[in-house]
């Protein structure tokens, strides 16, 4: 009993390998599927990572903080400047600048990687590191 069992499960493995192969093979294939219709889809695939990519221009990808100490007599890099840009380099400078007593923050909007106020050396180099 167990050797015609054995022997079945071999047949039906066989059988179930045939038929996987012969729809490999295109037996199987119904109008429109397989390589008939593949430059539909490479092409659609095409538009649709063409429109992700115009969507990903306009993200706030490249960033980068400094950290820094704005006054002599304090420590711990409390202070700090942020630039969040997109691939052209539009965004924001956000700047903090811890005192004893104190805290300031400053946004600054960049456009083409550039600023129409100045900008302190920190908030430069932040901008240098989120280009890259």
């Amino acid at each position: 009993m167990e050797i015609a069992l054995a022997c079945l499960a071999i047949v039906l493995a066989a059988i179930a390998l045939v038929v996987s192969l012969a729809n490999a093979r295109g037996g199987g294939r119904r109008r429109g599927d397989g390589v008939d219709a593949l430059p539909e889809d490479v092409h659609g695939l095409r538009q649709e990572v063409a429109a992700l990519r115009r969507e990903a221009a306009d993200a706030l990808k490249h960033l980068a903080v400094v950290r820094y100490d704005a006054f002599g007599d304090m420590g711990g890099h409390l202070s700090w400047s942020v630039a969040l840009l997109d691939d052209g380099g539009n965004g924001v400078t956000i700047t903090s600048i811890h005192g004893r007593s104190e805290a300031r923050t400053y946004a600054k909007s960049i456009s083409a990687w550039k600023c129409e106020q100045q900008l302190s050396p920190e908030e430069e180099e932040a901008i240098s590191h989120a280009r890259g």
